[in-house]
């Protein structure tokens, strides 16, 4: 697999339809419903792309994180609209809900140490994602603070 293919492009095509969807039903208007399906399709895409490079999950899910909290942080205020709205449609695709299912499957099946690497490994990448949010509101609330003191 190569960061630019059809592969990619394929799974970015899904990852924006599939906000499309989560955008239409949490009963956003317009056009901010394309650009939070741009900024979900845009989020598995960089994903993929640095995941590819780094061949780290963890480091691609971070800096994927990083690039489309910009991005909302950028294209919220356009249309007048919290950024926690964008926020929370574009990171949906990096979410680890797969990780879930597999711990709750293993603890079932009474694989304790499976159950336990898989709910470690799905901690840690919602740990990132939540890193990655603070880092980019933090870095925007002191940009602002900046901007408003001059």
């Amino acid at each position: 697999m190569r960061p630019f293919d059809s592969l990619t492009l394929m799974q970015f095509t899904w990852a924006f339809l599939s906000i499309l969807g989560f955008s239409i039903r949490s009963n956003l208007k317009g056009s901010k419903v394309f650009f939070t399906s741009v900024g979900g399709g845009l989020a598995w895409a960089l994903y993929l792309i640095s995941l590819y490079y780094t061949k780290s999950p963890l480091l691609s899910v971070f800096i994927s994180t990083i690039i489309v909290c910009s991005y909302s942080e950028v294209v919220a205020p356009r249309f007048k609209v919290p950024v926690s709205v964008f926020v929370i449609c574009v990171i949906i695709p990096l979410v680890p809900g797969s990780g879930l299912y597999y711990s709750m499957r293993a603890y079932l099946n009474h694989d304790l140490m499976g159950a336990s690497e898989k709910l470690l490994e799905t901690l840690m990448i919602a740990g990132t994602i939540a890193i990655g949010i603070a880092v980019v509101s933090s870095v925007t609330n002191l940009i602002h603070r900046v901007i408003n003191r001059f």
